[in-house]
């Protein structure tokens, strides 16, 4: 019996992901949002389940990466497309007709998202580097970025249309994230193993920096989530070159 428990929770991820989806095209995109978060709640329990239990499984890891698909690459994707739309003349898709070439263009930018998110978990499971790290960013992280900014736009709304507040703008960051899903860039894990400092630095860091933007600029630390995961990537890895 112990042995479903793991594949129980990896489907509450997947029916998570499907809500999202359902949610977002009736158009609630925060509670599509929230769904998301509530499936990397999911994520995370999975897999330390079924470490706890010793029943982890080519199963288990095969339903992960399907559970992951649907909650990490298309829900994402659908709160993308549907961004998009709102900053478009007419703010739906009825008013397709009038736009301009590279506005209709823009509204299907975000397939990217699945057919790169895709590739990454299948890459994932066949590379045998990314065990306590990442080699590209992770599905969570990425769909992160999107369920920030929808949050975000709520408790910022003037900060978000300064920063995202161009069709043009959305659509260049689905591109430039979904090659990141794929990318040879080494990003460390938000799983923290053990609690020595050596081995977490920069998860320590990382965090300690968000909890003081979140107290500088309150709800605005939602748009810094996945940027500040990015830079402190990129900065571990130059480090590292530098040692080497």
């Amino acid at each position: 019996m112990k042995k479903h428990i793991p594949n129980l929770i990896t489907s509450m991820n997947a029916v998570s992901g499907a809500l999202a989806v359902g949610v977002a095209m009736y158009g609630h995109l925060a509670w599509a949002a929230v769904l998301i978060l509530l499936a990397m709640v999911f994520d995370f329990f999975d897999g330390m389940t079924a470490r706890l239990l010793h029943v982890k499984s080519e199963l288990g890891k095969e339903l992960d990466s399907l559970a992951d698909m649907v909650s990490f690459g298309l829900a994402p994707a659908v709160l993308a497309h549907f961004l998009i739309v709102e900053l478009l003349p007419g703010g739906n898709m009825e008013a397709w007709g009038e736009w301009r070439w590279w506005e209709q263009a823009a509204t299907v930018v975000p397939l990217l998202i699945p057919a790169f998110s895709a590739y990454r978990l299948a890459k994932f499971n066949l590379d045998a580097r990314q065990t306590m790290s990442f080699i590209g960013m992770p599905t969570p992280a990425h769909a992160l970025f999107w369920v920030g900014l929808v949050l975000g736009r709520s408790c910022e709304p003037e900060l978000y249309a300064l920063l995202f507040g161009h069709a043009a703008v959305l659509g260049i960051c689905v591109v430039i994230l979904s090659v990141l899903l794929v990318c040879e860039l080494p990003m460390f894990s938000l799983k923290i193993a053990g609690f020595g400092w050596r081995e977490n630095k920069v998860r320590y860091l990382y965090f300690a920096v968000l909890v003081a933007c979140a107290c500088i600029w309150g709800g605005a630390v939602l748009f810094l989530v996945v940027p500040l995961y990015l830079l402190f990537s990129l900065g571990a890895f130059f480090i590292n070159q530098s040692r080497q």
